[in-house]
């Protein structure tokens, strides 16, 4: 093995994380990489709703199919992007060190109480919802930098909600016309998987890449992909779930945001533990 083949979307800020994992491959297998960059339905069919198609998957399958043809060793995800359910044949590799998971309120300067927010996202809308009771919800769709502008220039709406991992992978710390206030678990639940790189590769390549990524990160997502699946998760549900060390965050549009404690044996079994829990809180 001395050149892997790397499938991306083209976005700014898929690109930055494919070449986090580009370096840390050549940095520990001794490898060249290749990026394969692939335009994927979710990025053509910038009219769709998310939530109203379904918006699990629509920014994978193309990057998971090139893996399976062999066309590509990998596939570089945000992993809040996959399904819950993994494509057959595929496995996920590993995660790099996980960034900051939490998202954050953006507000064009001066608004303090936002009376119209632009997020296609269920879980956010929820969510913020609980801070400001009377906010009107439109969609918006586009890059970081796109959204950002609809906000701080177009003033489309007068606030947004973004990732603060994908803010700080672009190098985006401020941004004119807005103001950035990160949301704390107790605030937000994020998305599940948000904040990690999800490396994607054939079942078979599994092991060989597990150990060369990051194991906390690793048993953190596993978690939280689990009740993902057992819910069967996806854009048009509002749900959250992070795994923050042995403490569990979780919102669910049917009873708001629980805080469950986990045990060590309980991340031997993620699939057993997701099960119970949301029998225990009656959501199975």
């Amino acid at each position: 093995m001395t050149k892997l083949v790397l499938a991306t979307r083209k976005s700014p800020l898929a690109l930055a994380q494919t070449e986090l994992v580009a370096a840390h491959l050549r940095n520990q297998l001794g490898v060249e990489t290749e990026l394969l960059k692939i335009v994927t339905t979710g990025d053509r069919q910038t009219d769709w709703s998310l939530e109203k198609r379904g918006g699990k998957g629509l920014f994978t399958g193309e990057l998971e199919a090139a893996v399976t043809r062999g066309e590509a060793d990998v596939a570089v995800h945000s992993c809040k992007d996959l399904p819950g359910d993994m494509t057959a044949g595929l496995a996920i590799g590993g995660y790099l060190p996980r960034a900051d998971a939490r998202d954050v309120l953006v507000l064009r300067h001066g608004i303090d109480a936002p009376a119209t927010l632009a997020t296609g996202s269920p879980r956010r809308r929820q969510q913020v919802q609980r801070m400001f009771p009377d906010v009107a919800f439109s969609e918006i769709r586009g890059n970081v930098d796109t959204r950002l502008r609809k906000i701080g220039a177009q003033h489309v709406a007068d606030g947004t909600i973004l990732a603060a991992a994908g803010l700080k992978r672009l190098g985006i710390e401020t941004w004119p016309g807005v103001e950035f206030a990160p949301l704390d678990c107790d605030q937000m639940v994020p998305a599940v998987g948000q904040g990690a790189i999800a490396v994607q590769c054939r079942m078979d390549d599994a092991a060989k890449f597990a150990v060369i990524f990051d194991g906390p990160t690793m048993r953190a997502v596993t978690m939280e992909r689990a009740f993902q699946t057992a819910l069967g998760g996806g854009c048009h549900t509002a749900f959250g779930a992070h795994v923050a060390g042995d403490v569990l965050h979780l919102f669910h549009e049917t009873i708001g945001v629980v805080t469950v404690s986990l045990r060590a044996e309980d991340f031997s079994e993620p699939a057993t533990t997701a099960a119970r829990i949301l029998r225990d809180l009656r959501l199975l």
